[in-house]
């Protein structure tokens, strides 16, 4: 079982709603190989959707690079960002969001909601699919195998269509894991069915607190 935790609480904190459960670090902070699964980590070669022959380092950079405010249009130059910095455009510095252009050259602005599934979650998932194909597979065999695993996000709004928080990356990486929207067609569990489900994997996570192996190639 996944579950999404915010990086800000204490680890004490958490492993005492969730005893024994696994921490992984998943934010552009990570100590370790998990720092591959950030939007923010560079591997570069990415293809920016709708814009042929255009790739980028990160995720980031293509969300960033493709948004259109009242004083700038896309920034191309943004997709070969590979420091994990200055990744940002803000409202203070280029006013007013307008949208996402669909493609560097696209005549189409998509509203927010709309580019997060059009352009942020299929780039994710190319990520997953394409550049950290290794951890997810130990992400997959650690899930089947019953054990809790906690990722830690900055962010934890797992629903798509919230316009008013940001979408958690954790919860990308969850839903890919175990099927559930918007890679799949299963309903995420809510956070009251959570603690239901922690009871029963209790028992059979006993003494078994030992740190996979997801963070190395």
């Amino acid at each position: 079982m996944i579950i999404i935790e915010s990086k800000r609480k204490k680890p004490a904190t958490i492993l005492k709603k969730y005893p024994d459960a696994i921490l992984a670090d998943v934010t552009s902070g990570a100590e370790d190989g998990l720092v591959k699964l950030s939007p923010f980590y560079p591997h570069g070669g990415i293809p920016v959707p709708f814009s042929e022959g255009y790739t980028a380092t990160c995720v980031e950079a293509i969300w960033q690079g493709l948004k259109v405010f009242e004083g700038a249009d896309v920034d191309t130059l943004l997709f070969q960002n590979d420091t994990m910095k200055g990744l940002k455009r803000t409202v203070r510095r280029y006013g007013k969001p307008l949208g996402h252009r669909k493609g560097v050259n696209g005549t189409e602005l998509l509203g927010y909601i709309e580019a997060r599934k059009l352009i942020y979650i299929p780039v994710y998932r190319w990520v997953l699919e394409n550049k950290v194909s290794h951890i997810i597979e130990r992400l997959k065999k650690a899930n089947d195998e019953g054990k809790i695993i906690v990722l830690l996000d900055y962010d934890t709004n797992a629903d798509v269509d919230n316009p008013k928080k940001p979408l958690s990356h954790a919860s990308l990486i969850r839903a890919y894991v175990e099927g559930i929207y918007p890679y799949g067609e299963k309903k995420p569990a809510f956070a009251e069915d959570i603690s239901s489900l922690v009871e029963k994997k209790k028992s059979a996570q006993r003494g078994n607190n030992v740190q996979l192996d997801l963070f190395n190639d």
